[in-house]
């Protein structure tokens, strides 16, 4: 790989990783469930004029908004609203490859080798970890809603890998555009119309520099830049870089939220990443060419495990 598209590379998990420190900074702006709804809009326009149709049938980009938009991302930034850490969020959604290895094994028959397995064994012991860490530091639901977060997008990339879109930056800009309606409904349903409107009244510049970031910085230039790394390389190659998504998930948020990193945080942060590398090269030589997404994704806190070939989804980018 050249040295500008190593840079390139990092760059992209940097701005993965940042990207959970905006969104926390974010959610003082808004409610969560707005706070979502009005990302997906962002990303979604202007960008879906000029990206040209859809190119997978609209089921999977239907299945795959609603798991991935409505569920994994609603999710998510419920549970940072609740408590859960940004930097800690960066970390435990990467157990999302372990969800993802498990629903392709019970709905697609892929059975994991005993590296991979020994890999979810690993990343699942830097969840537990994790949690008896934020149990003394912070409410254990706010956990758990990152934890299901998770596991909806390990079932977002098994949709995503049914789908096989050969087109990254296409398929998730029409992606994004199925949550804004569910998303405002519920956000209207349960944060209720007079806490959404205040959040828009009150929208200021820093508000509406938090949406772009997290719309066109971490999934049109996140999205199209990583895609374009594919193009280039070979998956195993572009992939590892992923890896580097919690690291600046923990780091932002520690220097710019001045959230504390405690031994047990950091001994988390190791198993899980190792468990996450296991997972996603645990079976050597079972490809010989790339293909639309293999065991992760992006963020949205969008960015994905490694092992994400073509469509890296979700994360939160």
């Amino acid at each position: 790989m050249r040295p500008a598209h190593l840079a390139l590379a990092v760059l992209v998990a940097a701005v993965w990783g940042v990207n959970f420190t905006v969104i926390d900074l974010g959610l003082a702006h808004f409610p969560p469930l707005l706070f979502s709804a009005l990302r997906f809009l962002a990303a979604a326009l202007p960008a879906v004029f000029f990206v040209g149709r859809p190119k997978v049938a609209w089921k999977w980009i239907v299945a795959v908004g609603l798991v991935l938009g409505v569920a994994k991302f609603g999710l998510l930034f419920l549970g940072m609203s609740a408590g859960m850490p940004a930097g800690l969020s960066s970390l435990v959604l990467q157990v999302q490859s372990v969800f993802t290895a498990l629903i392709a094994f019970a709905f697609l028959g892929e059975r994991p080798s005993r590296p991979r397995v020994l890999g979810m064994g690993v990343a699942l012991a830097g969840v537990a970890l994790a949690a008896v860490d934020e149990g003394t530091t912070g409410p254990l639901g706010a956990f758990a809603l990152v934890i299901a977060a998770a596991a909806f997008w390990g079932l977002s990339n098994v949709l995503t890998r049914k789908a096989s879109p050969p087109d990254a930056l296409n398929f998730m800009v029409w992606v994004s555009t199925v949550p804004v309606l569910p998303l405002l409904g519920l956000s209207l349903l349960t944060e209720g119309p007079a806490r959404d409107m205040a959040a828009l009244r009150a929208l200021d510049w820093q508000g509406a520099a938090i949406v772009l970031y997290v719309a066109w910085v971490t999934t049109v230039f996140g999205f199209g830049a990583w895609g374009w790394l594919l193009h280039r390389h070979p998956a195993s190659t572009v992939a590892p870089f992923s890896l580097l998504v919690p690291v600046f998930g923990m780091s932002s948020a520690a220097l710019f939220l001045h959230e504390h990193i405690t031994p047990l945080r950091w001994g988390a942060a190791v198993l899980l990443v190792g468990g996450v590398a296991l997972t996603s090269f645990g079976n050597p030589g079972r490809r010989s060419r790339p293909r639309a997404v293999d065991d992760g994704a992006t963020p949205d806190g969008t960015p994905g495990a490694p092992g994400a070939a073509a469509v890296p989804v979700g994360g939160d980018r």
